[in-house]
This record gives structure tokens, C-alpha cells and sequence, in this order.
């Protein structure tokens, strides 16, 4: 069974990787890149501000836990626990690729940090605000899959190396979103006793 989604793992990031053009390494290279998350996070902070005021400083500030959580579940633990290599440091597969930059990333890429952090955000985004902004996970999710899809392009992740942190962040989104409700029902009873 290993060896067979193993397999699968192969082909499927050679195919993705194999059809680039200097313009889609120029659009998945920023779409890896820092840059591509600021102007996301400022339209979010401006949006759930004037959506939901104080509440949307709190919506705000649990991301940056929410962020640190996924990053370090994915590059501190599970990376260093499986300890299998990215495709651009796996022998026999790492000369068949086509790189950007001549970027290769860290030795270990199982899991996708770049997948964990995007995808988390967007489900704790999605649990917490979805009545109130029902067309936002029509941005957030596409632009998660963009940047995901932009670690396959770049040849530094396996297609599994996105897929389990996609189902990972899902848990880690809603959890979240739990102390987003938790937080927001406490400050709602300590406003009724002070009345």
C-alpha cells in the first residue's frame, strides 16, 4: 500500500512540476514567497475590523497563535518525527526536476508548513465567520490551493505532503474557532452581570 501511494506521490508531482513556463515559475515562486501573505492579511485585518469591531481584534489575534501551532506541528514535530525527504533531496528522483531559483528548501518536506499554516487559517476563517461572510472561503481557499500547489510546482513537496495538513488544519481550524466562540460567549455573560 506504501509503495503504491508511494508511486502515485511520484507521478503526480512530476506532472505538476514538468509543465512550467518563466511565467508560472515567476507566479508560484511569489506565491511561496512572504510577500504573497501581506496583502491577504491586511485585507482580513481591514475586513473582520469593520465587520465586527472589538470582536475582530479577537478574530485577528487568534490567528497568531493559530499560525505558530500549525507552523511548529508541521516543521518542528511532525517533519523531524517522519523524517522523509522532500523530493528535491530524494535520490534517484531530484535530477528529474525542475527548480526555480535553484531552490530545493530544508532536507525534510513531509509535512507541507506552507500547507498547514494557508489551509488552517482559511478553516478557522470558515468555522468562525462563514454565516456573517458567506463568499469569503471563495477567496481564502484558492488562494491556500495556490499556494499549495505553488510547493508541488517549486518541486519541494510531495502532492501527500499537502493533503495530510489539509486534513490536519481542518481540526486545528475548528479548534480554534471553539476558543474564538468560547472567548466571545465569556464576554458576553460578563457584560450581562456588569449590567
Amino acid at each position: 500500500m506504501l509503495q503504491w501511494i508511494s508511486k502515485i506521490d511520484r507521478q503526480w508531482l512530476l506532472a505538476i512540476n514538468s509543465h512550467h513556463t518563466a511565467f508560472l515559475d515567476n507566479l508560484m515562486w511569489f506565491a511561496s514567497g512572504t510577500f504573497s501573505w501581506i496583502p491577504l492579511y491586511a485585507f482580513l485585518l481591514v475586513l473582520l475590523v469593520k465587520k465586527y469591531k472589538k470582536e475582530g481584534w479577537m478574530l485577528i489575534a487568534l490567528m497568531v497563535p493559530l499560525v505558530v501551532i500549525s507552523d511548529q506541528l508541521a516543521s518542528d514535530l511532525i517533519k523531524n518525527l517522519v523524517q522523509r525527504p522532500r523530493p528535491s533531496h530524494t535520490p534517484g528522483l531530484e535530477n528529474y526536476l525542475h527548480y526555480v531559483n535553484n531552490y530545493r528548501g530544508g532536507l525534510y518536506g513531509f509535512v507541507s508548513s506552507h500547507a498547514m499554516n494557508t489551509f488552517s487559517l482559511c478553516f478557522y476563517i470558515l468555522f468562525t465567520v462563514r454565516s456573517d461572510i458567506k463568499w469569503l472561503h471563495f477567496l481564502l481557499f484558492p488562494w491556500a490551493i495556490w499556494v499549495s500547489y505553488s510547493r508541488m510546482y517549486l518541486g519541494v513537496h510531495f502532492p501527500s505532503d499537502i493533503i495530510v495538513p489539509f486534513f490536519i488544519s481542518i481540526v486545528l481550524g475548528y479548534g480554534m474557532s471553539r476558543v474564538f466562540f468560547f472567548w466571545k460567549n465569556y464576554r458576553q455573560k460578563r457584560q450581562k452581570m456588569t449590567v
